[in-house]
Order: structure tokens, then sequence, then C-alpha cells
């Protein structure tokens, strides 16, 4: 009887442990991270409004950006950089990539429209009024057209006008359109060719001028999106990516001074 009775009281404890064990809690979602090279122009907006929003929307997806210029940004792709997604400041570089292979070429979709703008220092002589005032700069800035869009922009604008060689040989040239606009804005360079979005950033040290006149460039300025083939996080990517071209992404990308592109 008395081993019944153990027996018993052994099962009821057993039971009573097993009925006290706290449910397990389900496992956490695994964080993904997104790794985005864009053009240094898209710092701001990125950093300070877009990626705190698609974030907060998405708290299973960190998003890790590099900016530069996108020339830089391509060589580092090419190079090994571990890239899921990729919005340059020029068609130019894209394309380079997707022939060379290292696009998924269906992603590819033109995202912003940028223009290319003449700025001064807030405090200036007065002696540069228009943009083809340039060449009257005794220190200008632009990008270094070999891997910066906008200073392949502003050789191909300055080429159209034909005041290229009068500015290319006093030209300070920026490694990223940011390095120009700082140079500026700083008052060590007395104008300078950058995007609308940039001067716009800084409105209290730098004054645009003008804009590239009509005609002086073939092609608008577009930003270019796409996902990399070998994308570790491409599900995600693509969920950013739709996010970035969304009716609420491009009003933020609006008051920065972007526009829609034109279909």
């Amino acid at each position: 009887m008395k081993k019944i009775i153990c027996l018993f009281c052994a099962f009821t404890l057993l039971l009573a442990a097993g009925c006290g064990e706290a449910p397990k809690k389900e496992a956490a979602k695994e964080q993904k991270t997104v790794h985005v090279a864009a053009a240094a122009s898209l710092e701001k907006v990125f950093e300070q409004q877009l990626i705190p929003m698609f974030t907060k929307k998405h708290p299973e997806i960190k998003i890790q950006g590099v900016y530069d210029a996108s020339g830089k940004l391509q060589s580092q792709i090419e190079n090994g950089l571990a890239a899921d997604l990729f919005i340059s400041a020029a068609n130019k570089q894209m394309q380079a990539l997707d022939k060379k292979g290292y696009m998924n070429s269906e992603s590819i979709q033109p995202l912003l429209e940028n223009k290319l703008v003449l700025i001064v220092p807030v405090k200036n002589d007065g002696s540069i009024k228009e943009f083809k005032d340039m060449s009257k700069a005794k220190h200008p800035a632009i990008g270094d057209p070999a891997s910066v869009p906008a200073g392949q922009y502003a050789r191909e604008a300055l080429t159209s006008l034909g005041l290229w060689q009068q500015v290319e040989g006093k030209a300070s040239l920026g490694t990223n359109v940011t390095q120009v606009l700082n140079w500026v804005g700083e008052g060590s360079a007395d104008a300078g060719l950058v995007y609308a979005t940039d001067a716009a950033s800084i409105k209290d040290k730098v004054t645009v001028v003008a804009e590239a006149p009509q005609g002086t460039l073939q092609k608008p300025v577009i930003y270019p999106i796409g996902i990399l083939k070998k994308a570790p996080q491409a599900a995600a990517a693509k969920e950013l990516a739709a996010f970035l071209q969304n009716d609420e992404a491009m009003q933020v990308f609006e008051k920065y001074g972007f526009a829609r592109v034109k279909k």
C-alpha cells in the first residue's frame, strides 16, 4: 500500500511540475541586415528620414548604408563590397554593373530626378550671376568626372557652353558631390556645381545662382535603383526598394529637393 501511495505521490509531483512549467516563448525573429550602397547625395534623406520610417514598419530588417560617389561604389561592388541594393546618381554606373552581371536586371528602375545647379557662398561678391559665370570663378569646384556623376554632368554642361577648358585648369575636383558642397559652404571655393538637393541641405551657407541651362545636358539627372544579383538579403532588399518608390517615401524625397521621375 505504501508503495502505491509513493508512486501516486511521485506521479502527482511530476504532473504538478509539468503543469507549472511556463510555456516556451516563441523564438524571436532573426533580424536581417540589408546593405545599401547609395550616392552621397542621398545620405541625409536616408539617415534622417527614410531608414527610420522603414525600420519602424519592418523592425525585423536593419538597414546599413554606405554613401559615396557612384563611380567609387561601382568599383567597390566590383571588388567585393557586400551590398544588396545599389542606388546611383546616374544611369552610367548602374548600366556598367548590369552589363558585367552584378545586377538583377529586372529589378532596375528609375527612382528619382535631380538638377545640376551653380552655387556660391552666401557671402559672395556678386560677380557670379548666371551659369556661364562659372568660368569667372577664381577657385571653382566640381566633382571629379572620373568617378563622380555630378562632375560628369558638370563637364557635359560646361563643354556644351564652351567653358570646360577654362574651368578645368583651375578647378578643385571633389571625390564626391558632398565635398564640393562643403568647399563652397566654407568659402574655400567661390563657386561649385552640385545637385539641387545638396544645395537645399545647407541653405544658410550657399546660394543657388542658376540651374544648368536647358539643352546643356543630353539627358535628365536620373537616380536608378537596383538589387544586386547575388544579394544575400534579396527579399528584404525588394521590400526596401518597393518602400522607396511608394508615395509616402516620394513625399519625403521631394522635401529634400528631389523630384519624381516623369513617366
